[in-house]
């Protein structure tokens, strides 16, 4: 009896969100949304609790339920992002708490941050998800491997061309020159690092908590001929020397492991490895919403579970308080939101088209949990691709100098927007712009 009501209950609430769906319940019969059943999706419920987790819009829950088995999905990521949509009973950056929940929930943040990052933490956070498999990232990534957003100059271009646009842009924003000995923090399987050096001149420096990440990287310094112009280290950043500073420092998609109790540290750090005068651009994913919160709606909770253990992420008039109290002058902020949207529908798609490839490459490291992975990388791509272009969560770049000393930053921003007089990079920013140019 309660069962059927709850069947028919689902039935009204899925044909009044107008959700195009095909429901299987646990026993057999069928329950159709707003399209017939050979135009809909199908969600196969193999447990009870699920419907329960569908009627209530809790994404993360739902998403757990999927990885689980608990759900079972037909059709693409497009059409369930579009279903997720629908059923949202509310956004998850709101909240209707009150200033005492907000105030305890603060302290229980602050609390949770200092407990999980610590330097041994740091370090197995960032290898449970960087090191899952480079042939695995491979798959999906474009052929520099550049794991962050990329810069749509021209919405038309694909993904390749897009990352290298945007390594350039981060290496023009930071006015890169030859004789500039420059640090990348975090820096991934090496994109910026060796385009800076290769295209730029300078002397580059990598850090990386991940073991693969300094194994691919190494053996591209080895194939490019960069040995003593290009040194990586496998380093937290807490451990940079501050004997020798740089001249100029970016950190591209690392500070979100980095977590609040330590981000005016982290900042501080950055100062002081900076010579006087010195630039520093800070890239990361930055928080839709001003409470102290992870993502509503457990989505948080999930990416926590699945994907990024240990991740915070702060809103950014926060990040710009730390950067200026760690003595940082801002002078070129810069949001990216719609460009990460298409870049993690880009990684989406290539993932969805390769999904037989990506098994079994991860049946290779990860026998047991091979498929778990799988489905919880496909559900984050494409529900973070949503949440930036709905603005629940968003990406800056900040550049800030240190101040004390003069600085070399210009009065304008021409530099970022003219093509250098430098006949290589001429054909390299234009290679960026060939949309009709074959492109992974």
């Amino acid at each position: 009896m309660m069962q059927n009501l709850l069947a028919e209950n689902t039935k009204n609430h899925l044909l009044k969100l107008e959700v195009p769906l095909c429901l299987e319940l646990p026993d057999g019969r069928q329950i159709n949304g707003v399209l017939g059943w050979h135009k809909s999706p199908k969600l196969k419920l193999n447990s009870w609790s699920a419907l329960t987790d569908l009627i209530e819009g809790e994404l993360g829950v739902i998403g757990a339920d999927l990885v689980e088995g608990r759900l079972q999905f037909e059709g693409s990521m497009r059409q369930l992002m579009d279903i997720a949509q629908r059923l949202l009973q509310t956004e998850p950056h709101q909240t209707d708490k009150s200033s005492v929940e907000r105030f305890i929930e603060f302290g229980l943040h602050k609390w949770r941050s200092r407990f999980l990052h610590s330097r041994d933490k740091d370090a197995a956070h960032v290898q449970s998800h960087y090191d899952v498999s480079d042939e695995f990232y491979a798959l999906w990534l474009d052929p520099l491997r550049v794991y962050s957003c990329a810069y749509f100059e021209n919405p038309e271009i694909c993904l390749r061309q897009a990352q290298e646009a945007k390594l350039d842009l981060i290496c023009r924003k930071l006015m890169l020159k030859r004789s500039d000995r420059f640090l990348d923090i975090g820096m991934g399987w090496g994109g910026l690092l060796l385009w800076a050096a290769e295209h730029y001149g300078v002397e580059a420096t990598g850090i990386t908590l991940s073991k693969n990440q300094y194994m691919h990287v190494d053996q591209k310094i080895k194939e490019k001929n960069l040995t003593g112009r290009v040194k990586i280290h496998l380093l937290d950043y807490r451990d940079i020397d501050e004997s020798q500073p740089f001249d100029k420092v970016a950190s591209v998609g690392m500070f979100e492991h980095v977590g609040r109790v330590n981000m005016e540290a982290y900042f501080s750090k950055i100062w002081r490895v900076l010579k006087p005068g010195g630039m520093f651009l800070n890239h990361g994913i930055t928080a839709g919403w001003m409470e102290e919160k992870q993502l509503g709606l457990s989505m948080g909770d999930f990416i926590e579970k699945y994907i990024f253990p240990g991740g915070e992420l702060l809103p950014v008039s926060e990040v710009m308080h730390h950067m200026a109290r760690a003595k940082f002058e801002l002078v070129d902020v810069e949001n990216l939101r719609p460009h990460y949207a298409q870049t993690l529908w880009a990684w989406s798609d290539r993932l969805e088209s390769r999904l037989d490839e990506a098994r079994s490459v991860l049946m290779k490291y990860h026998p047991t949990k091979a498929e778990k992975i799988l489905l919880a990388y496909r559900l984050y791509l494409a529900g973070c691709a949503v949440g930036f272009e709905r603005g629940w969560t968003a990406l800056y770049q900040m550049l800030a100098i240190r101040n004390d000393a003069l600085s070399d930053y210009p009065f304008t921003r021409h530099h970022l927007y003219e093509v250098a007089s430098s006949p290589e990079l001429a054909s390299v920013l234009s290679r960026c712009l060939a949309i009709d140019e074959p492109c992974l």
